[in-house]
Order: C-alpha cells, then sequence, then structure tokens
C-alpha cells in the first residue's frame, strides 16, 4: 500500500461492548482498512479505534463508523469522566506515508460535509483542518461539552463549520462531532535504572516542550523553557518493570527525532548519576521514525545508511533499546509491517530463490518476463549498493564517501521499486487474464470486454514501462562506480551495468508483445517512440561502463 493514513476516532462508549463491536465492525466492512487496535474505557465511557489504509477507504470508513455511532448512541444518557461533544465525540486523520498533511485535511473536509449533509451532525473541523485559528485547539471547541452544545450553536462565533446549527431533538441525541487533521503522536517512554519517580519528573520537566517554573532569589517564580520542541513529559514508577519512566508524547517526530529524544533523555539522566537502560514504545509507531533513528545511529558509527530497510529497522531498535522491559516485534509494533501482515499475501518476492525459479519454470504464464526484467533490476541495484558500501568508510577513497553514500541511498531505494515491480508484473498479468474471462455473449458484454482488455493491457504495459525508466538510473549509478568506486569490486560494478541493461532490454520486450494487444494508434506509436529513446539511452551508458571496467582490469 504506497499511501497509508491512520484514522483514531473517539467514540462515547466504553462499557456496552455490543455497541463497540458494531462500530468496530463497520469499520472492518470496508476493503483495504486495517484495525489495529480498541481500546475501551469503563471509567471514561469511551472507546479509542485505531485504523489505517488507503486515503479514501479510511474516509469511507470512518463515516459508516460515525453513522453506525449516531444510530447506537444517545448522548442524553451518556456519563463519563472524559470530557465529549457526541457520540464520535472526534474523528482526526493522520498522514503515516505517500500522503501529506495537506491529504489529510481534505479527507477531513471531505468527510465533515458529508456527515453534516447525510448525517444530519454539526461538525468542527480542529488542528491543521481548522478553518480560524481559535478553532485549532480540541479543548476550546468541546469546552463546556455536550451540555453546553444547544447555547454554542445559537452563538455565532461557534457556528459549525458543516451540518445544522440549530439544536434539535436529532442532534440532542448525537451531539456534534470534531473532525480534523493531526502529526502522529508517538506514544514513548524512557526506561531508568532507578524506581524514584521524582528523579524520572526531573528529567521530564527539562526535556519536555514547556520546560517547568524556577524559584528566583527574590521569591517570583520564572518558567524555563524546555530542551525539546514538540514534547510532553511526565516522570513515573511502573510496578510491572520495577522502574521508573519518562513518559513521553511526542507529537511531531518530523521536527523533533525519536533519537533526539532519547539522547536528551540520556544527557540528562547522566548528569544527576542516573543511565538509560532503554525505552519503550507504546501503541505503533510509524516506519519513517524508525528508519530515521537507525539512520542516525549507524552515521554516528561511521557506517553508511545505504544498507537494507531490514539493518535500518534492526541498529534502531538496539539503539533505542527497544526490547528492555518488553519485546519489539517490528511486524507488530511498526505500522507498515503490520498491515503488510494483516494482508498475509504471498508475494513471489518472499520465496526462496529455488521456489521462485521452479515457479517460473512452470506452464503458467505467470510469472514471466516481466517479473524477471524487475529482478534483474533489483540485483543490479543491489550489487551497486554493495561496491557503494565497500568503498564508504576506506580511507583510501575518503574524497568520495559523499558520493558513496549517495549512491548506496539510490541503489536501496531502486532495488527496493524493482523488488515492488515483481510482483506488480504478476498481478497485472492477472488482471488481464481477468478481463479476458469477461462474458461476451451480447454487444453490450463484447463493448464492456474489450474496454477492459484495452485497460488492463496499458496496466501490464505500465509496469515494464516502470522497469525500464528506473534502468536509466541504475546505469548511472554503475557509471559513478566504475569510475569512483573501490577497484577491488570493479567487476561488480560491470555486473550491476549487466543486470540493468537485461532489466531494460527484458522489459522493452514485454512493452512490445503488450503494445500489439492496443487499438489506440496514438498511444502505441507515443509508447514505442518512449520506450526505444529509453533503452538506446541505457545501452549507451551500459556501454560506456563496460568500456571503464574492461579498461582497469
Amino acid at each position: 500500500m504506497d499511501k497509508i493514513v491512520e484514522c483514531v476516532p473517539n467514540f462515547s462508549e466504553g462499557r456496552d461492548m455490543k455497541v463497540i463491536e458494531q462500530i468496530v465492525d463497520a469499520i472492518k466492512e470496508v476493503e483495504n482498512v486495517y484495525v489495529l487496535d480498541v481500546d475501551p474505557g469503563e471509567a471514561t465511557n469511551r472507546t479509542v479505534v485505531t485504523f489505517v489504509g488507503a486515503p479514501e477507504a479510511v474516509k469511507e470508513a470512518a463515516f459508516r463508523a460515525i453513522k453506525k455511532a449516531a444510530e447506537l448512541i444517545d448522548m442524553r444518557k451518556h456519563h463519563g469522566e472524559h470530557p465529549r461533544i457526541g457520540a464520535t465525540d472526534v474523528c482526526p486523520f493522520v498522514p503515516v506515508r505517500g500522503v501529506t498533511m495537506e491529504d489529510c485535511v481534505k479527507l477531513a473536509e471531505e468527510l465533515g460535509e458529508r456527515v453534516g449533509r447525510e448525517l444530519g451532525i454539526p461538525v468542527y473541523l480542529y488542528e491543521y483542518a481548522a478553518k480560524q485559528d481559535y478553532r485549532r485547539n480540541l479543548a476550546d471547541i468541546r469546552a463546556g461539552e455536550y451540555e453546553a452544545l444547544p447555547e454554542k450553536l445559537k452563538d455565532e462565533k461557534w457556528k459549525p463549520d458543516y451540518g445544522p446549527d440549530e439544536w434539535n431533538e436529532h442532534i440532542a441525541k448525537t451531539g456534534a462531532t470534531v473532525i480534523g487533521a493531526r502529526d502522529f503522536l508517538i506514544a514513548y517512554n524512557v526506561n531508568l535504572n532507578t524506581k524514584d519517580k521524582k528523579l524520572a519528573n526531573k528529567i521530564a520537566k527539562v526535556i519536555r516542550e514547556r520546560g517547568y517554573t524556577k524559584k528566583m532569589p527574590d521569591g517570583t517564580r520564572q518558567q524555563i523553557p524546555g530542551k525539546l520542541k514538540y514534547v510532553k513529559a511526565i516522570g513515573w514508577y511502573i510496578d510491572e518493570y520495577q522502574r521508573a519512566q519518562i513518559s513521553i508524547n511526542l507529537t511531531n517526530f518530523h521536527e523533533t527525532p525519536l533519537w533526539k529524544v532519547f539522547e536528551t533523555c540520556e544527557e540528562e539522566a547522566q548528569k544527576i548519576g542516573l543511565r538509560v537502560t532503554g525505552s519503550e514504545i507504546v501503541g505503533l509507531v510509524p516506519l519513517e521514525a524508525i528508519l530515521d533513528t537507525g539512520r542516525h545511529f549507524l552515521r554516528k558509527m561511521g557506517k553508511s545508511d545505504g544498507v537494507p530497510e531490514e539493518d535500518i529497522v534492526h541498529t534502531a531498535i538496539l539503539s533505542l533499546g527497544l526490547n528492555d522491559v518488553a519485546p519489539f516485534d517490528p511486524t507488530e509494533k511498526i505500522i507498515e509491517y503490520k498491515i503488510e501482515k494483516l494482508e498475509a499475501k504471498k508475494k513471489l518476492v518472499d520465496m526462496k530463490i529455488k521456489d521462485f525459479v521452479d515457479e517460473l519454470s512452470r506452464d503458467s504464464p505467470a510469472p514471466g518476463g516481466g517479473s524477471v526484467a524487475a529482478l534483474s533490476g533489483a540485483l543490479s541495484a543491489a550489487l551497486a549498493s554493495m561496491v557503494a558500501n565497500l568503498t564508504y568508510g576506506k580511507k583510501k577513497y575518503s574524497d568520495v564517501w559523499d558520493d558513496m553514500l549517495e549512491v548506496a541511498r539510490k541503489a536501496q531505494a531502486l532495488k527496493d521499486k524493482f523488488v515492488g515491480l515483481v510482483d506488480e508484473d504478476t498481478d497485472a498479468f492477472n488482471l488481464l487474464m481477468s478481463a479476458f474471462s469477461l462474458p461476451k455473449k451480447t454487444p453490450e458484454e463484447k463493448e464492456l470486454r474489450a474496454k477492459k482488455i484495452e485497460e488492463a493491457t496499458k496496466v501490464a504495459i505500465d509496469v515494464p514501462r516502470k522497469t525500464l525508466k528506473n534502468a536509466v538510473e541504475l546505469v548511472e549509478l554503475a557509471d559513478i562506480l566504475a569510475e569512483k568506486g573501490n577497484k577491488n569490486a570493479l567487476s561488480d560494478a560491470g555486473v550491476s551495468a549487466l543486470a540493468a541493461y537485461t532489466a531494460a532490454y527484458a522489459a522493452y520486450l514485454n512493452i512490445l508483445i503488450n503494445l500489439a494487444g492496443i487499438s489506440d494508434e496514438e498511444y502505441v506509436k507515443k509508447t514505442r517512440e518512449e520506450a526505444d529513446s529509453i533503452l538506446s539511452q541505457v545501452e549507451k551508458k551500459k556501454d560506456e561502463v563496460m568500456k571503464k571496467v574492461l579498461s582497469q582490469l
């Protein structure tokens, strides 16, 4: 899934599990949506549901959940310790991967408009989606809670962004809903070698954004700002772990990275004679936050961070001590990996080499040449990364370290692209076969079938086209390595170039064979010309690389 959005709606019901289950079931009905956590609270009489998925699917699931909550929850009978304004109290969208905050604001606006129009529920937009600055803070919107809503709707300042603005019996039952877009919140605890929560709290006060108040010699109190923006923190003692922790909410890991929080805690702990023994992620964490941490620590070691993703994640886990108080399973704790696990889709790239070539050798047409083209590209990228990493850190090549680091990073990104294309090519072929299997008894069916076949054929062309285009970058990396890379790995730079050319030519052949099934002459002409041009470019660069390699062997 290239684009992932998280949604964390809070529902005003935490005691009746039948109601909660029906709301969650409404979410689960939507394809490409995965429920990651359901957290009901009896005292608060509130349930927090966390689900993720493709943007449009998440928006649809959120609507269905809000609709179901409006049907099942009566706010006139609701009581709980947590502040609330409606059956679905708040519903934020959070960008995780491949989407921007602006995308999430758009989702919030579209959902808010639909909820107001179709469900007759007043909707307020908050955080990044707020249309006025005074509405950004959830607490300000929710002031007075559900009980104050009849009067709030009369106030011009607090007219809802969407939906009805006059109190009625329907609103009396549903209340209002606050919808918005916010940054991902990482719940993070840093472990200390002490049971003294006062010492943990001392560190928390220094690192958190709001800081602490200090009594001055003249008896006045001065606010001392904390060291880290976007950090909220307190110290506490956890009996289960027999130690104190600095409990942290990190509200913007892009601006204040996870590693920065950890290292700052280490520095402050040292000042008062304590040691940080490790840390703990509560709930789930975006892959980007973990990769950023792993890369940071690799660079501190003087190592290249242009290595496989698995190695970067492993470095992050070890460096943060994430297994200190409880096992940290990346497939359960990292959002993207959790989704992959839930999808439970068997991929070609997950096979052993022998199993893959056995599958390739059978009489089924997929996987075929397109997948092999992509695999050749992945092998070329992997070799490029290897040569770059064998060069980086060697004193003899210190003047090209920056170049090698850049090559290694680009090669890893390309490797991952090509690996994805191995399965994407087979998926595209299967889509084409599904189109061919459509009924063709009536003229209407024949017309629809022909249309779907042409559409699926263009998809089948698009995959090798991506392989062909990306092969250009592969031979360019091989060229850099042939010129500046470790001479002991010169032959590998040559093999990388040859594998890139194989990927390009194989992709080219797959484009040509599929173009034969396209009736759109303009599309065929344009695609053929583009493919010819790119292949020529790859071949020319490949020849240049091989000339450089052979002249030095």
